[in-house]
């Protein structure tokens, strides 16, 4: 399978078997478009979604499966050469820590990572006296950090984009201003864009911030381990963050397994095509 991986390394964004890829992330309310790269399967990343199901409630003081061991997806974000995003154990503090340990941690205007397994990742904004902003089922919303947290682990991730933050005030300020903004009223897909935007202040996290002409200057590199990696090419920052946050709930050992297939298929295709 790694070695598929490794000699199949790069495909364009249009290679891909794609379902919906402008559809929002289940986390944050309703998909308003397509599913995104592997497979169409941007559900249950809240546990409200996973309990709509059958029919039940589910508690929202259950503990939430934590990742397991390197399972946790590395990979970069490129604009041609410039790295725009780097999540490795090189290069970051990937622990995690309980929400009560976290807040010990935080500073009005630190970004805040949630991470259960198989869950899509959620992003919040601290902004003070234990409380974060965040994207959560269609609206933006204040809660308690650990309310936000749904028993899930946590962390500090500032140093994930590299863009220039701005002032903890104005981080701050941009977060509760979009307070009670809802459904048609937002300009983000997924919480992870909506925290990142309050922070930095980029057009490229908002929907529809960049024109699509054609041209795929983002590249996202999933790490393999040693220098191996395989690439994705995108039209927009948009896309590359929606196919990440998917290869982030699926899990290292699932994603390297759905590229391994997905490269053989490939692979098997334009052998028999070249073979007519």
């Amino acid at each position: 399978m790694g070695n598929q991986v490794e000699r199949l390394s790069h495909l364009t964004y249009a290679e891909v078997p794609t379902a919906d890829p402008h559809g929002l992330d289940r986390e944050d309310g309703p998909r308003i478009g397509v599913s995104y790269i592997f497979s169409g399967g941007e559900d249950a990343d809240e546990p409200e979604e996973s309990g709509a199901h059958d029919g039940t409630q589910p508690d929202p003081d259950a503990e939430e499966e934590q990742p397991k061991a390197g399972e946790e997806v590395e990979c970069a974000v490129y604009r041609l050469d410039e790295c725009l995003y780097d999540k490795s154990r090189k290069s970051a503090s990937l622990e995690l820590y309980s929400p009560e340990n976290l807040l010990n941690k935080c500073r009005p205007g630190d970004l805040v990572e949630f991470v259960a397994s198989e869950q899509y990742p959620h992003w919040a904004v601290y902004v003070g006296d234990f409380q974060v902003v965040h994207l959560h089922r269609a609206e933006v919303k204040s809660s308690f950090l650990t309310d936000a947290s749904r028993g899930r682990r946590c962390r500090v991730v500032n140093d994930l984009y590299k863009f220039k933050a701005r002032s903890p005030d104005a981080v701050v300020r941009s977060a509760v201003e979009q307070v009670g903004l809802k459904d048609r009223q937002l300009t983000w897909r997924n919480s992870e864009s909506f925290a990142a935007w309050c922070r930095f202040g980029r057009r490229e996290f908002k929907m529809g911030g960049e024109l699509r002409i054609g041209r795929q200057p983002y590249t996202l590199h999933v790490l393999l381990g040693g220098k191996h990696s395989h690439a994705l090419e995108f039209q927009s920052l948009e896309d590359v963050i929606m196919e990440k946050r998917r290869g982030e709930q699926l899990g290292r050992t699932a994603l390297l397994r759905e590229l391994a297939s997905h490269l053989s298929s490939v692979h098997d295709t334009r052998t028999e095509d070249g073979a007519r």
